[in-house]
């Protein structure tokens, strides 16, 4: 029996024969290896893996924020390797939300002003910050919980106040794809697993994919798919 073709999700990332090398007191060090990875509209997939196994590399590639050393990085149906440093930001704003493990908060600006940054660069283009943009980004603080916080500085805001912030900056923009960083990797064990019924409940909401980077088993078992780096190659865990 073949599939039926209105159930399958299209892919929004795609990978093919990845490799990333770079140089090393030694010589050339190999990060990855002709590694290949699709993740479909929708879906949630975990990469785990020893620390310094490449997994935020292999994020940053799929992201764009970095560039391979060989293969091939599709994202949302463009080919990231034809683009140039502006063209791969214009793909992400809009489709593309981050979390990191480090909040990547700037901290000159509010959790709203934050919240808004990735709004008014999506609005560029146009013209300007649209007329709504603050609302957006007020409500997706409301999201958070952290509406009484909007004026705070980051410095003002307790770590997991500041992965809060980081989320709804995130989901603000309404992306397809959600690529998350050990985002819970500078949080005790209560704050984190709040951060991430919080970051589960808010992708699914929105439908995003997400792929998430994590050492915890644990929060891998929620995502339908799990992957582990070793070697510089994927391994389909069961």
């Amino acid at each position: 029996m073949h599939p039926d073709p209105m159930n399958i999700s299209p892919v929004l990332c795609r990978a093919r024969d990845l490799g990333k090398h770079v140089a090393g007191p030694g010589g050339q060090l190999t990060i990855l290896q002709d590694l290949s990875l699709e993740v479909a509209a929708g879906e949630a997939v975990a990469i785990i893996g020893a620390s310094g196994s490449g997994k935020s590399t292999l994020l940053g590639l799929l992201a764009g924020l970095d560039q391979a050393s060989s293969g091939r990085v599709e994202l949302c149906g463009e080919s990231l390797g034809e683009l140039d440093e502006d063209g791969r930001a214009a793909l992400r704003s809009g489709r593309v939300g981050f979390v990191f493990q480090n909040f990547q908060l700037l901290p000159t600006l509010t959790a709203l002003e934050n919240v808004l940054l990735p709004l008014e660069l999506g609005n560029a283009s146009n013209g300007g910050v649209s007329a709504n943009a603050k609302t957006v980004a007020a409500d997706a603080l409301a999201r958070v919980g952290l509406t009484e916080r909007a004026g705070h500085y980051p410095r003002q805001l307790s770590g997991g106040e500041q992965q809060r912030v980081a989320i709804a900056r995130a989901f603000a923009p309404g992306p397809r794809i959600l690529f998350a960083d050990e985002p819970t990797g500078n949080l005790d064990q209560a704050t984190g697993a709040r951060i991430i019924d919080l970051l589960f409940a808010l992708r699914a909401d929105l439908g995003a994919a997400l792929v998430l980077v994590t050492h915890d088993l644990a929060l891998a078992e929620r995502c339908d798919r799990r992957l582990q780096m070793r070697d510089g190659h994927l391994e389909l865990l069961p």
